[in-house]
């Protein structure tokens, strides 16, 4: 990979390393990658980049090899107080990161603490290299986590397991990680955004459209009653039958070919 830029100035570092897949990278090592609103910013402009780009069908999102991100960034917290957390600028650009609408996987190698677990954990898929960890570790300062922990947790993971990273701060394990289902794999470190670039290769490959409205009604099954899920679910199968892409991918199934997606 040939990352576009390598200096401190440039807090997200990008990469295109195959057809279809950007790899973003935090960029902040001498913070432990902690997540300033600066390097948020950048991260959702080239979010948005990526989302405008036809181009691109998935982002794999990564740190270093030795940490993803040490999350908030605690002296920005200390000095400006809740003001820090409530700033408009930095709550609107994590919603951002909420609604993307394209595939995104985190490749995760060490620590993932706090606000870069909670990062983690608005992908839509974990790839973790065997030195990573994962933890909410703000009960150790003295608050709670506020970028999602709480919430996303307990419905994707159980309660028992979001009370014991939001309770005690304590870190869990790659293969913990595994077994409870924060992760899909665990990989040697080395291996770790391969993976992840691996698995985006192949989701580049289907219908960009099918793509999107897949990911929308799996992220519905965890806001809405099972009911007004399989409506969304079925609404969005109505509206992919009117695109080309559909048309095109099952004539290609039945004339034994490969489909050719355009998009539309």
């Amino acid at each position: 990979m040939n990352p576009s830029a390598s200096d401190g100035h440039q807090l997200v570092l990008i990469d295109t390393p195959q057809a279809g897949v950007r790899v973003l990278t935090l960029n902040r090592p001498n913070k432990a990658n902690s997540l300033s609103t600066e390097l948020v910013i950048q991260l959702c402009a080239q979010l948005s980049a990526a989302q405008d780009d036809p181009d691109i069908a998935c982002v794999v999102l990564t740190g270093s090899e030795r940490l993803f991100s040490a999350g908030a960034d605690i002296s920005g917290m200390a000095e400006q107080g809740v003001a820090w957390y409530q700033d408009p600028v930095r709550l609107a650009r994590w919603d951002q990161i909420q609604n993307f609408s394209k595939p995104l996987i985190a490749a995760v190698n060490g620590p993932a603490i706090g606000g870069g677990c909670e990062l983690a954990m608005l992908c839509d898929m974990i790839i973790a290299g065997d030195n990573a960890r994962f933890s909410q570790g703000e009960i150790n300062i003295g608050v709670i986590p506020g970028d999602g922990g709480t919430q996303r947790l307990p419905r994707t993971r159980g309660k028992s397991l979001a009370m014991y990273l939001v309770l005690t701060g304590d870190p869990i394990t790659a293969q913990r990680a595994l077994e409870t289902g924060l992760v899909l794999e665990v990989v040697p470190v080395a291996g770790t955004v391969h993976r992840a670039v691996e698995i985006a290769q192949r989701i580049a490959r289907h219908a960009p459209l099918s793509v999107q409205r897949a990911k929308q009604s799996v992220l519905a099954a965890f806001e809405r009653p099972l009911a007004e899920g399989l409506a969304y679910e079925q609404q969005q199968v109505v509206e992919l039958f009117k695109t080309h892409d559909r048309l095109e991918g099952m004539q290609a199934f039945l004339e034994k070919r490969p489909p050719k997606y355009q998009g539309y």
